[in-house]
C-alpha cells in the first residue's frame, strides 16, 4: 500500500497535489510519502513482533536521502551501509552508530578506521585479507571490532542477475565449506571480537524458498561454530524481500509472511537477529515525477517522449525493471505507447508497447514505486543536473534536495594552465 491517491481526478500525495509539487520545483522531481514509510516500517517490524529485540537495520543505499534517514531515525530504525559516505550520511541523519551494521566487499582502511572511531555495531567481513587489515587497523587504533563473517550459502535467489548476491560465483561472502576454518583464523587475529554470522542472498526476492534454504543453513553453521569454541551472539539475516512492480506478476510474500518463516527458522538460535530492508521499506513510498514533452509517432507504437531519462531512474536500463506509469490526470482513454526519455541512448527507455493512460505534450506522468534504488542511482549524463527530491507529510512538503543548477556542474571541471597558451 502507499499513499499516492487519485483525488477529484488528479493524484495527490497524502494530502498534497503531485501538481503543485511540478509547478513549484519543476520536473522530473523524486516525491516520498511520509506515511507510507511509517506504515511500511510498522508492517515490517509487527512481523518480527515475536523475536527478541531484533535490530533492524535499514539499508541505506536504497535511499540515502537524509531527510528519509532522519525520518526512519526517528521510527528507531538502525542502518546496514556499504561505504564510508554511507556510515557518516546515517549517523549525521541521527542514527545511533551502535545501531549501525557495515557490509560490502571493499571496505578500506580508512573506511574501517571511520567505522571504529564512531564505534559501530558491526562489521560483516567478506574475506580473510579483509580480516586482517580491520586486525591490523583496530590495532593501531587500540580499538576491538566486534565481527561477523559474511557466509556465501551457494543459494540461488531467483532474482535478476545482476542483484543475486549468493551464490558460489557471486563476489559477496566467504563459501560455505571454508566458514570454520576462516572462523578458526579470525579467533587469532587480535583486536577482532568475533561475534556473529551473516548472509544476504539477492535484492527483490520474490519466493521464500531460497531465504528458507540459506537461513537453515545458517542455522547448523551456527551450531558447529559453537562446537568449536566461537562465541556467536549475532546472526544478520540481510534484506532483499522484493515488493509488487509489476500488477500483472504475483505479489512477493508479505512481511507477516517472512516473518513467520524467520520465527520458525531461527527457533533455538539464542541469537540476537539483525535484518537489512531497503526496498520493502522505500521502495512504494516513493515516485518520480515528469512532465511529457511531447508524442512523436512510432512504427508500431506513439513515443511518448518525458523529462525525466536513464540518468534520474536507471533501473530501466540497468534492469529491464518495470515500474506503473500513470498519468497524474488521467483523461480516460488509455493506448499502447512507448515511454522514453531525452538522452542520446537507445537504452534510455522505459516501457515499449505499455497500456497506459493516453498522454499529451504538458501532461505529467509518474512513474511509480520509484523510491527505492531511484534517486541514488542518479547520474549527470548528458549534463543533466541530478533529480531533485521532495519529502510530503501529510499537507506539508518540503524540497529534501534541491536541483542543482547547471552551473555548478560545469564549476566543478578545470581546465589546466597549458590549455589555451
Amino acid at each position: 500500500m502507499d499513499h499516492f491517491e487519485y483525488v477529484g481526478g488528479a493524484m495527490l500525495v497524502e494530502q498534497v497535489p503531485m501538481e503543485a509539487i511540478a509547478e513549484a520545483v519543476g520536473t522530473p522531481v523524486y516525491v516520498y510519502s511520509t506515511a507510507t514509510l511509517s506504515r511500511h516500517v510498522g508492517v515490517f517490524r509487527d512481523a518480527l513482533a515475536r523475536l527478541d529485540n531484533p535490530l533492524i537495520a535499514f539499508a541505506v543505499k536504497a535511499n540515502p536521502n537524509a531527510a528519509v534517514l532522519a525520518t526512519l531515525a526517528g521510527m528507531g530504525l538502525g542502518a546496514d551501509v556499504v561505504s564510508g559516505g554511507e556510515l557518516l550520511r546515517a549517523i549525521a541523519a541521527g542514527i545511533p552508530a551502535d545501531r549501525i551494521v557495515f557490509s560490502g566487499v571493499g571496505k578500506t582502511e580508512h573506511e574501517m578506521r571511520i567505522a571504529l572511531e564512531r564505534g559501530i555495531f558491526q562489521f560483516n567481513l567478506e574475506s580473510e585479507p579483509e580480516a586482517e587489515m580491520l586486525s591490523q587497523v583496530a590495532l593501531s587504533m587500540g580499538r576491538r571490532a566486534a565481527v561477523a563473517y559474511r557466509i556465501n550459502p551457494d543459494v540461488d535467489a531467483g532474482t535478476h542477475a545482476k542483484i543475486s548476491t549468493g551464490k558460489s560465483e557471486n563476489k559477496f561472502g566467504i563459501p560455505y565449506d571454508r566458514a570454520l576454518a576462516s572462523y578458526a583464523a579470525a579467533r587469532d587475529l587480535p583486536g577482532l571480537d568475533v561475534q556473529g554470522v551473516a548472509v544476504h542472498i539477492g535484492s527483490q526476492l520474490t519466493d521464500l524458498a531460497p531465504l528458507e534454504a540459506a537461513f537453515t543453513k545458517v542455522g547448523a553453521l551456527i551450531g558447529r561454530l559453537r562446537e568449536a569454541g566461537h562465541d556467536i551472539r549475532t546472526a544478520d539475516l540481510g534484506g532483499g524481500l522484493g515488493v509488487p512492480y509489476d500488477p500483472a506478476l504475483p505479489v512477493p510474500p508479505s512481511p507477516a509472511a517472512y516473518g513467520e518463516m524467520v520465527t520458525r527458522v531461527t527457533q533455538g538460535w539464542n541469537v540476537r537477529l539483525m535484518f537489512e530492508p531497503g526496498r520493502v521499506i522505500v521502495g512504494n513510498a516513493g515516485a518520480l515525477l515528469s512532465r511529457v514533452i511531447r508524442v512523436k509517432e512510432g512504427a508500431n507504437a506513439p513515443f511518448v517522449i518525458v523529462d525525466a531519462a536513464m540518468n534520474d531512474l536507471l533501473r530501466p536500463s540497468l534492469y529491464d525493471a518495470w515500474h506503473d506509469i500513470r498519468a497524474v490526470r488521467p483523461a480516460g482513454a488509455r493506448v499502447a505507447s512507448n515511454v522514453v526519455g531525452p538522452v542520446c541512448e537507445t537504452g534510455d527507455t522505459f516501457a515499449m508497447g505499455r497500456d497506459m493512460d493516453r498522454v499529451a505534450a504538458g501532461d505529467l506522468v509518474a512513474f511509480m514505486t520509484a523510491g527505492a534504488y531511484g534517486a541514488t542511482m542518479a547520474g549527470t549524463y548528458n549534463s543533466r543536473p541530478l533529480t531533485p527530491e521532495v519529502l510530503v507529510s501529510g499537507d506539508k512538503w518540503a524540497v529534501v534536495r534541491a536541483r542543482p543548477p547547471i552551473e555548478a556542474l560545469i564549476e566543478g571541471d578545470s581546465i589546466p594552465d597549458w590549455i589555451g597558451d
